[in-house]
């Protein structure tokens, strides 16, 4: 384990002795104010056209009007971001040189991949963190269900952790960092929407189309809903992708 850590603290340095980090973290929260601010107003808009009609207004709540929009709209940011962080884990690598270096020292190819996961995972995780402010404050002014909001953060931090296990992948099939950040984006979008055509798919490719989707079961979770069946699906694509990752790292150790 002490050479998982060592590689997840060189990650996660490289990334905050860099611009990357700094502009991924000021990026990720300047817009989920944006969007917190701007739930928050539309819901406030709301409580007054409502206001002479008391049963509408206890209808309308926190979590469905400002909770799930904002997990919803911060998820399609990571979307984005996730590959600006990943695309340097081991492209980066491949282009300085170092790669060689790493793939001949005595460390594990699982313990390299592990480690570049941990770290991702990590900052992640800081990022998530940091969103929880937004609840916070509905906590102190508010009367949100806490147990939703909670469970909406577990899962952004589940669907987070997927797109860093994908985004090494890519990293791991190149040096070339625009192309790893570009093939992440692009896998990441297409399990985003792979469940559009659902309803019109039929009734065998329709729920597999959801059953793949990312999207549908991170919306069961911002619901409030922790079903196995969730978690077990994150968990599989968190270990196909590292899976996948480590068969590509060594595949070109042995070259």
């Amino acid at each position: 384990m002490r050479n998982v850590f060592a590689i997840a603290g060189k990650d996660l340095r490289s990334y905050f002795t860099s611009p990357i980090a700094y502009v991924v973290l000021t990026g990720f929260l300047l817009l989920g104010g944006w969007f917190f601010f701007n739930l928050l107003a539309n819901f406030n808009q709301m409580l007054m056209a409502y206001s002479s009609a008391p049963d509408l207004v206890e209808t309308i709540n926190l979590n469905e009007w400002v909770v799930a929009p904002l997990l919803h709209n911060l998820a399609v940011v990571l979307v984005i971001l996730v590959p600006m962080i990943t695309m340097r884990s081991f492209a980066e690598e491949k282009k300085s040189g170092t790669y060689e270096l790493l793939m001949t020292s005595p460390i594990t190819v699982t313990e390299i991949v592990a480690g570049k996961f941990l770290g991702g995972l990590v900052f992640i995780s800081l990022m998530v963190l940091l969103t929880g402010l937004y609840p916070l404050i509905l906590i102190w002014f508010g009367d949100p269900e806490i147990g939703i909001v909670l469970s909406g953060l577990l899962g952004l931090l589940l669907l987070g952790a997927s797109f860093v296990a994908i985004g090494l992948f890519t990293s791991s099939l190149t040096d070339n960092q625009i192309i790893a950040a570009v093939s992440c984006l692009v896998t990441l979008l297409l399990l985003y929407i792979i469940s559009w055509p659902a309803q019109s798919a039929g009734e065998v490719l329709g729920p597999v189309l959801r059953y793949l989707s990312l999207t549908e079961h991170f919306g069961e979770l911002v619901k409030g809903v922790i079903d196995t069946r969730d978690l077990v699906y994150f968990a599989t694509v968190i270990v196909l992708a590292l899976f996948l990752t480590l068969r590509s790292v060594e595949s070109l150790r042995w070259r």
